[in-house]
């Protein structure tokens, strides 16, 4: 579905000329239905990776090596393909949904005018998929919604407004660029399970672009490590937890913040009946 081979993004400094290589390299194949995870540090490469999908890297950038789409040469297309592919196979979850949403208009007018844009639906039409879509992901109150201005909901809200935005257009692939970063841990998780409900609902394939391997883990069928903007394994979730193969791999696992990490207190010896203190059992 998509295959990216030997991917190695440039960059020019416009002030001093001096070329600088972001991505070295890089090979992922990605088949229908799947997803996979890109995680690693800030600065490892893993949305760079994603703008070189979209074609919208840096002005002036360089791109060289392959990406193809079903089969279509992304790198090689024109300005009107990418526009078309972009309208019909692509889709993209930004990390803040107020900087995807327009804050002087109502979130219906996103939906409304994007369905009836790409797939020249009359507006009744795409106001009524629109309310379904809303409901698709868990908005009950439809109607109160597409009325709404970005500022009169939350964050978690609007995250959701915008993954329906995302499969109004039936993608094939799926863009999701950290798309939980901005949320709370519990709305995280709701956005998370509704990505993949739909991801599995729609048979859609997935990038999922996070630092955090937990996250990535709960909702890909592989993960690619990155740092530095190079790829240092692929496996699954299974495989990159319980044998990593790269020191990044390890201290990365190894970074993840744990509620207890010498082990639960409900496990250690001084946890079992009769174990503690004489003070302890005079307090």
């Amino acid at each position: 579905m998509l295959k990216i081979d030997g991917l190695v993004l440039t960059v020019t400094d416009p002030d001093t000329g001096r070329e600088t290589e972001i991505l070295h390299g890089n090979s992922i194949t990605l088949a229908a239905g799947e997803a996979i995870g890109l995680v690693g540090e800030s600065g490892s490469g893993k949305s760079m990776t994603l703008k070189c999908i979209l074609g919208i890297e840096p002005s002036g950038a360089r791109v060289e090596g392959a990406i193809e789409l079903d089969g279509t040469d992304m790198l090689a297309a024109s300005g009107e393909e990418l526009r078309r592919i972009r309208a019909n196979d692509l889709a993209l979850i930004a990390q803040n949904p107020h900087g995807t949403l327009n804050p002087v208009l109502p979130v219906g007018r996103y939906l409304v005018e994007g369905m009836s844009d790409a797939r020249n639906m009359s507006r009744a039409d795409a106001r009524e998929r629109a309310a379904d879509l809303l409901r698709q992901v868990g908005i009950a109150d439809t109607e109160r919604v597409l009325n709404s201005y970005p500022h009169q909901l939350s964050g978690g809200m609007l995250q959701r407004v915008v993954i329906a935005g995302a499969i109004s257009g039936d993608p094939k692939l799926l863009l999701a660029d950290e798309p939980t970063t901005a949320l709370d841990v519990t709305t995280q998780a709701e956005v998370v399970a509704i990505l993949d409900e739909m991801r599995r609902e729609h048979g859609l394939s997935m990038i999922f672009v996070t630092h955090d391997l937990d996250l990535a883990a709960a909702v890909c069928d592989r993960l690619a490590v990155m740092k530095d903007g190079e790829i240092l394994e692929i496996g699954t979730p299974e495989d990159i937890r319980d044998r990593p193969k790269t020191e990044y791999t390890r201290a990365l696992m190894a970074a993840r913040p744990m509620l207890y990490p010498d082990g639960h207190p409900a496990t250690a010896p001084s946890a079992a009946p009769g174990a503690g203190s004489d003070e302890e059992a005079d307090a």
